[in-house]
């Protein structure tokens, strides 16, 4: 029996761990990485709790080496994701009345676990399935991560806090209940801490999940429900199934029990889900919770007034960290013509400096792009520059796939502001450049807003006081996370909560407390301690 109000305090951001040369935490992360090379993990689903193998297995290879085999995963059917449901809907009623502060312990344990006693393999798992240096594991696979289980658990202690007003005679209360039914999480390859969020910021809430990851990030999201199971997660709370979106989807949405989705992925499948959990409205119990995050074409915007090397340093951080595989790398560039040609000059310098390879060698800043069609995309974009006359390729342009999926950061210069490479969203290591007119910038900025149908982040760049306020409002619907001279990359949970507008998703800000609303569905209740017992009003008198 609950007989006092649980509070978990705010947290502070994990800190980010260096792994420098010769330190005690890049050789146990070197550690880690062999470890996990010299096995070949047998990878199964986790339905109810239990693992299960389908025997239906595919191999599992480094994006930068694949001649290496890590492992197999047994992919599922319909009947898998079946069973999952039913073991969700099974642990609903008791994962939902559980006590707020037992259910939170779980995750703050994962937490816990995640930033000691896993840190190092949870890192390997993703420097070796997604091809992230070591550096951009440990900002995402733990810090991240960490980061979203501690300060979900806050923001949800502050909700249930929040409580309405009571007159004298009343007392007013409001609960915040689990949705009734089961909740899907679709989650992508890029980052760990997506696949781990999406399910368990729903989880906490008091839902029960059935989870998809996308197959490029089964390896490390198999090490996430190992922790998740160490810390005490109740069986069938959360389900994690390997099969394909529509298989999924073809069963998930046409259930009446089906009470949410939590998406990171393409426009284009967010809104053929939307579409089609429209069509299936009427055999819901209750209106389903629909939010994504999708795709970006973000932007850095330098004004005439832009410091050269602050914009050249974020350009290169901010394009061909992770590859560009961010959905919010920055991939077109204004260049104002008064410093273009400076910029352009030491911006191809910084790239010389670029080490690409695989992700042992702790010296390389760029791998391998996640997958072959991935690479292929960014190639035909490639190759239609170079026999284009309204673009040229200035810096990189070469790939290999041979050995791994590489590709060269690649800076193309554009003519026009429309031309193709300013529009798509590429997703890998090609950034964009158009040089516009300096003394007619205010002119460039419709193409900045109105270029791509997405808004998720943009960066401007500027000394001027005046022109920066004025960027921020004209640029208002641009981008859901706008940085001023910082690079429109990495947004810290608690500091900068994520999420875009337009076609970049429903803007429900992962790492703050209003995503946590959409998981919970209010009661209100009344209670009159002295009833009427008469229903005249003094009116009537």
């Amino acid at each position: 029996m609950n007989n006092g109000y649980f509070y978990f305090a705010e947290p502070k951001n994990e800190p980010v761990r260096s792994y420098a040369p010769g330190s005690e935490d890049a050789k146990q992360l070197k550690a880690a990485l062999a470890e996990l090379k010299a096995q070949q993990r047998d990878i199964p689903m986790y339905i109810n709790g239990q693992e299960v193998r389908s025997g239906n297995t595919k191999e599992i290879r480094p994006p930068h080496e694949l001649a290496h085999v890590l492992g197999q995963f047994h992919a599922g059917d319909e009947s898998h994701v079946k069973d999952a449901i039913a073991a969700a809907l099974a642990a609903r009623e008791s994962w939902a009345n559980t006590s707020w502060e037992h259910r939170a312990a779980v995750f703050m344990k994962a937490a816990e676990l995640l930033a000691n006693k896993y840190r190092f393999r949870m890192n390997a798992a993703t420097m070796l399935g997604q091809s992230k240096n070591a550096f951009q594991a440990e900002i995402d696979s733990a810090c991240e991560l960490i980061d979203f289980l501690r300060f979900n658990v806050h923001f949800l202690s502050q909700i249930y806090s929040q409580q309405p007003i009571s007159p004298e005679g009343f007392n007013n209360r409001m609960e915040y209940r689990a949705l009734e039914g089961f909740v899907l999480a679709v989650t992508p390859f890029n980052f760990t801490a997506i696949g781990g969020n999406l399910p368990t910021s729903a989880a906490m809430c008091g839902n029960v999940v059935v989870w998809k990851p996308a197959n490029t990030q089964i390896y490390s999201a198999s090490v996430f429900m190992e922790i998740l199971k160490e810390a005490g997660l109740p069986d069938g709370v959360i389900n994690l199934v390997y099969t394909s979106g529509p298989v999924v989807g073809d069963i998930c949405f046409a259930h009446p029990d089906f009470a949410g989705v939590h998406f990171t992925g393409s426009t284009g499948v967010f809104q053929q889900m939307w579409k089609t959990i429209g069509n299936n409205i009427a055999k819901y119990k209750t209106y389903p919770r629909i939010v994504g995050e999708t795709g970006g074409k973000d932007f850095i915007f330098a004004h005439p007034s832009a410091n050269v090397d602050s914009v050249v340093a974020n350009m290169v951080r901010g394009a061909f960290e992770y590859q560009g595989q961010k959905c919010s790398a920055a991939s077109r560039v204004y260049l104002p013509s008064n410093i273009a040609e400076e910029a352009k000059t030491k911006f191809i310098a910084e790239l010389k400096t670029l080490k690409m390879g695989v992700v042992d060698d702790f010296s390389n800043f760029i791998n391998a792009v996640i997958d072959e069609k991935s690479f292929d995309g960014l190639v035909k974009y490639i190759d239609g520059v170079k026999g284009s006359a309204d673009a040229e390729i200035i810096h990189g342009g070469s790939y290999d796939k041979s050995k791994g999926y590489f590709i060269e950061p690649t800076v193309i210069e554009a003519k026009t502001p429309d031309y193709v490479t300013m529009c798509d969203e590429l997703f890998g290591p090609v950034l964009t450049i158009h040089v516009y007119d300096a003394d007619n910038w205010e002119g460039i900025l419709d193409k900045v807003d109105h270029t791509s149908g997405y808004a998720l982040t943009g960066a401007i760049f500027a000394q001027d006081r005046n022109v920066i306020e004025f960027l921020t409002k004209k640029l208002v619907n641009a981008a859901g996370n706008f940085y001023i001279n910082d690079k429109p990359t990495g947004a810290v949970v608690g500091q900068q909560p994520f999420g875009g507008a337009r076609a970049s998703g429903t803007n429900d800000k992962a790492g703050s407390i209003l995503n946590l609303f959409r998981w919970l569905s209010a009661r209100t209740i009344k209670e009159t301690y002295v009833p009427v017992t008469n229903y005249r009003y003094p009116f009537h008198q």
